[in-house]
């Protein structure tokens, strides 16, 4: 497939719009075109040694679940190992694609993937996404009905001078028996102070205006965390247990609730890939699973009764690329064949 060809098919796959704003998502590394990929390879963290397996096995784009260049780099050298990952993957031909925060939020995601871990359950997201693009444009709508023609001219020309005012309509209407002009439009924050004071200046005007909030509708089950309900509570060691398992590791790090014991039942379980103390943060569960806290985080939910399980950062997150290969595989129509790092592992190890 043409590079550009894909990129538009990965970005249908999980619409970069969800990613947090924060973020650095999207086509990082780009060859100079025509650029076909005919191998596409998925890692968690893209690291140097991972690098080099992509170019022994001929990779022609890297998908990075973490961007590789997060923070504006000043210089492209040898010196430090984000700026050699980007002369190498130019040197080869390689491109850099990273998803990360698009593929926490969407239904088919990392977090959707952690929920196996628990068994049979029910969830919902944390914290929702809203649909990007309705309504398109400004956070609020502004109407107001006005009768004097002339002095209405004056006002939707000063209104016209307001940065940010969107939708700008004009429709005649018939209040209380009099034919009048019905005015509507759409500003941003900024733009609503401005036309607030404006129309305030004209007390028929101002007594005329209704401001309206403009909420974008909630995605059903996208967005990021989740809270999961089991379908049967089970007890905190069965789950860790559990857990251990989806994620294949020998071991996780548990702080008990205060007054919990391993035999406590587990209902309720709030859950991040990645890191996840600002997405559970005050919310009410019976455990929160993610792979990193703050120290201090871990004590306010400990105190509040609540069990956290942590597994290390990218240990909630690796597993899913078996999952994302055969998804993306069906989604990209076998186009292109599609590897799993092998070099790829959680850069921590009990010593």
């Amino acid at each position: 497939m043409n590079l550009r060809e894909l990129v538009s098919a990965l970005d249908d796959f999980a619409s970069l719009s969800l990613a947090e704003s924060w973020d650095n998502v999207g086509l990082l590394v780009e060859p100079s075109p025509p650029h076909t990929v005919n191998t596409l390879f998925l890692t968690n963290d893209l690291t140097e040694e991972v690098m080099e397996e992509a170019v022994q096995k001929k990779a022609d784009l890297i998908l990075s679940y973490h961007p590789p260049v997060f923070t504006p780099l000043k210089r492209v050298t040898w010196k430090t190992w984000k700026e050699r990952l980007v002369v190498r993957a130019l040197e080869n031909r390689i491109g850099i694609y990273s998803p990360h925060t698009a593929y926490d939020a969407i239904p088919h995601g990392v977090n959707n993937w952690l929920t196996k871990g628990l068994g049979a359950c029910t969830s919902i997201p944390l914290h929702p996404s809203a649909a990007p693009r309705h309504p398109t444009e400004g956070t609020h709508r502004v109407e107001f009905y006005a009768n004097n023609t002339e002095h209405l001219d004056t006002v939707l020309s000063k209104i016209k001078t307001i940065q940010e005012i969107f939708c700008l309509a004009t429709l005649p209407a018939r209040v209380e028996g009099e034919e009048q002009t019905r005015v509507s439009l759409n500003c941003s924050q900024k733009a609503l102070l401005e036309v607030v004071a404006l129309l305030s200046q004209d007390n028929l005007l101002y007594h005329k205006t209704e401001i309206l909030l403009l909420q974008k509708p909630l995605l059903p089950h996208t967005g990021m965390g989740r809270l999961c309900t089991l379908s049967e509570p089970v007890s905190l060691s069965d789950i860790i247990e559990r857990v251990k398992n989806h994620l294949k590791l020998p071991y996780v790090r548990l702080a008990m609730g205060v007054g919990k014991t391993l035999e406590s039942p587990v209902k309720k379980v709030a859950l991040c890939a990645g890191s996840g103390s600002s997405i559970l943060k005050g919310t009410e569960a019976d455990l929160y699973l993610t792979g990193e806290m703050s120290h201090h985080d871990v004590l306010d939910a400990v105190a509040n009764g609540i069990s956290v399980i942590l597994c290390e950062h990218s240990n909630t997150e690796r597993g899913f690329l078996s999952d994302l290969r055969d998804m993306l595989a069906t989604h990209l129509l076998n186009k292109v064949s599609i590897l799993v790092s092998e070099k790829d592992r959680d850069p921590l190890q009990v010593a």
